[in-house]
């Protein structure tokens, strides 16, 4: 019976959203308190918690010797967060990318994307490996915060109209500090249920663990920087969704693998068919949004509604590939057949758009 696992599930996942988003309320108004920026709590604070679903279910599920959750997990909910997350938002309303962190920050999820496909290609990232990518996150927190320094007059006020509440002046650190104590529990509470539900639906319909942390726990852990990018987009503060979502990938390869690693009593192993596909493509679509990022400063509809349609074609694959359709090598092709033209045609039109900004400018 599949009752039991899907309310594990379904409390899990809702465990995990209302337990990053009491998190990120605690600490955020805390920040406040401290005399801590908007811009700089919008980048360092939002961002752990909004990443905090994904790292309590990784960590959570390497210490049970589920790795492919725990990697699964963090490799869909980039793809996710490119795809689906900025996909869904331009869709409802083109986003902006003014930030010169996000300018930054794009660049360097390619490069942090390349390092973990090059710590994985032997299968493993140990504890060694984890420690790379958990100093680097300290690392890209300290930049953040000096790069903030310089951000326009424009951006410190978007990110001042949705992080500076009124409570920061009345608020008492205790209360708020209730809040991260109890998203904190509901995250411990809520990865264990997911996880336990994950498993017993992925060895009910005879699936891997990888499958479904690709599919089910990604999708669930990401609903955090979703509601925000389209909360953001919608309040005209189409800024932050970009920070959010951009952001929010690498503290997923920096702190959620990173930790994942560090934890994890034997290393945490990649999968095979992670190496051979899923990494690749977390890596592809990185790389996409470049083009898409720099493009005028803004992601349009129809290329949100394209990136959405790519996340069909990958989770298209999945499916069929799980099922053992007998015509996949024909779904590929015409994958490959609709892909390329359309990536050509994105980075063309990025291209074109970059050289009448600067012609404009001039």
């Amino acid at each position: 019976m599949l009752t039991g696992p899907i309310v594990f599930l379904v409390f899990g996942l809702v465990a995990l959203v209302v337990g990053g988003d009491f998190l990120v309320r605690g600490a955020s108004r805390i920040a406040l308190l401290w005399g801590v920026s908007p811009l700089v709590i919008g980048l360092t604070v939002v961002a752990f918690g909004t990443s905090a679903p994904e790292a309590a279910v990784s960590v959570f599920s390497s210490l049970q010797g589920q790795s492919g959750i725990a990697v699964g997990n963090v490799i869909g909910s980039n793809i996710i967060n490119i795809l689906v997350v900025l996909g869904l938002s331009a869709l409802i309303v083109p986003l902006a990318v003014n930030q010169q962190v996000v300018r930054f920050e794009a660049p360097l999820g390619v490069g942090v994307s390349l390092l973990l496909v090059g710590l994985a290609l032997d299968g493993t990232i140990n504890r060694f490996d984890g420690s790379i990518l958990f100093g680097g996150i300290f690392s890209y927190t300290v930049w953040a915060i000096r790069k903030s320094r310089t951000e326009s007059v424009e951006i410190q006020e978007e990110y001042a109209r949705q992080f500076a509440t009124k409570s920061q002046k009345n608020g008492k650190i205790a209360k708020h500090a209730m809040f991260i104590i109890g998203g904190g529990g509901l995250l411990v509470l809520g990865s264990n249920f997911l996880v336990d539900g994950a498993s017993s639906i992925a060895s009910y319909f005879g699936v891997s663990d990888l499958i479904i942390g690709l599919t089910i726990v990604s999708a669930g852990t990401s609903l955090p920087e979703l509601a925000t990018s389209i909360i953001s987009g919608i309040k005209g503060q189409r800024d932050i969704g970009v920070g959010n979502a951009v952001g929010s990938n690498l503290f997923n390869i920096l702190f959620v693998l990173g930790l994942a690693g560090i934890v994890s009593p034997n290393g945490l192993p990649v999968p095979p068919e992670a190496l051979q596909f899923d990494l690749w493509v977390m890596l592809g679509v990185s790389i996409l949004a470049l083009p898409v990022f720099f493009s005028g400063y803004r992601i349009s509809r129809w290329e949100g509604a394209v990136f959405l349609v790519f996340y069909g074609l990958y989770l298209g694959y999945i499916v069929l590939s799980v099922s053992k359709y007998p015509a996949l090598s024909s779904f590929k092709f015409s994958v490959f057949l609709f892909v390329i033209p359309m990536v050509t045609l994105m980075c063309a039109t990025a291209m074109y758009q970059l050289i009448f900004h600067r012609r404009k400018q001039d």
